[in-house]
């Protein structure tokens, strides 16, 4: 099993912009040094959950100082973006970085609705934008003299430069948060980014992935192949003793989710917050329960082993949760680094 670190780092203030944002790149080289397969980015704009804010310039910023590590996009909202400016940013990214970024791509947050308007984008036609950027992506890196015609946009691309280190271009992974989106990936035969869930649900939905593939006459081969390269979100903190990974880890994951959480209350029009009342059920995600693992190197790594067991090639683990210091997610990155990974590899 493959682990990554999810760069996800929250700033409450403008003031603390410049520190926390400085740290983030400290600690992708930390992960670069220490072996981390992977640091996957996100995108959120306008409120402080992330502080970076933008995953392309700060992958470059990841690529220029950094050697093996790969980078991974969890994910670029599609529908903030224009997909030749995107396919141009990450060819140069991916040429910047001799070949490691990961395009994980997805329609744009569910909950955020003051981002959308922040771009001037109308949510219900994110869905429709992801699909059409995908088709779009899916020939830009390979094709010249490109032309599309399309609801969202009309291109007509002589030739897209520069090229992209990888070939025929990098890969493009896709979020699945329901099972409907876990079917559709196994029946087009591509990998996927699943979001945290609880691991009954987790090995649930790995199964349906693998059954939706052979009933579309896929074999054992390309199914496990793809399942090495799909990965699965959860929220580590590792101390030296159980006790003091859910000290640190307990407050500091119940204040990042109630502050994202604070957010939507702040930016969201009325409307906008009536509207999520269908989809503001209790999540896995906001479960100290399921979306949190906390202990000792020793008592995380027993509690992985049932991910393990469903098969998936990767974690993708968030160290840095809310306020946490820099010191104290270090030193979680140094343990599960040198006392967890071990045991899976």
């Amino acid at each position: 099993m493959k682990f990554s670190n999810f760069l996800f780092p929250e700033s409450k203030v403008p003031g603390q912009d410049y520190d926390v944002i400085s740290e983030s790149l400290k600690e992708a080289q930390l992960c670069d040094r220490l072996g981390f397969d992977t640091v996957w980015l996100a995108e959120h704009h306008f409120d402080g959950g992330c502080a970076y804010v933008d995953p392309m310039t700060f992958a470059s910023a990841i690529a220029s100082s950094t050697n093996d590590i790969r980078i991974g996009f969890a994910v670029a909202q599609m529908a903030l973006h224009h997909p030749i400016r995107f396919a141009e940013q990450v060819s140069l990214i991916d040429n910047l970085s001799k070949g490691r970024i990961t395009v994980g791509v997805g329609r744009g947050t569910a909950y955020n609705y003051y981002e959308f308007r922040g771009f001037g984008v109308d949510p219900t036609e994110s869905a429709d934008r992801l699909l059409e950027i995908e088709e779009i992506l899916s020939k830009v890196w390979t094709t010249e003299n490109y032309k599309h015609s399309g609801q969202f946009w009309d291109i007509d691309l002589p030739a897209l430069r520069p090229g992209v280190f990888q070939k025929p271009h990098p890969p493009v992974i896709r979020a699945c948060s329901g099972e409907e989106s876990i079917k559709e990936m196994a029946a087009t035969n591509r990998p996927f980014l699943m979001n945290i869930q609880t691991n009954e649900v987790t090995a649930d939905r790995i199964n349906t992935y693998r059954d939706t593939m052979r009933a579309n006459n896929y074999k054992d081969t390309q199914i496990e192949h793809n399942l090495q390269n799909s990965w699965v979100w959860r929220n580590i903190v590792v101390a030296d003793t159980d006790k003091e990974a859910e000290e640190i880890g307990v407050e500091n994951f119940v204040n990042m989710r109630k502050f994202l959480t604070e957010n939507r209350t702040r930016y969201n029009t009325q409307e906008e917050i009536s509207s999520q009342t269908a989809v503001t059920t209790k999540r896995a995600l906001d479960s100290v329960e399921h979306g949190l693992i906390v202990g000792s190197p020793e008592t995380v790594s027993e509690k992985l082993k049932a991910i393990n067991e469903t098969g998936i090639g990767g974690m993708i683990i968030h160290f840095r949760l809310g306020a946490m210091s820099w010191e104290v997610t270090q030193n979680s990155l140094n343990l599960f680094a040198q006392k967890v990974m071990p045991n899976f590899q």
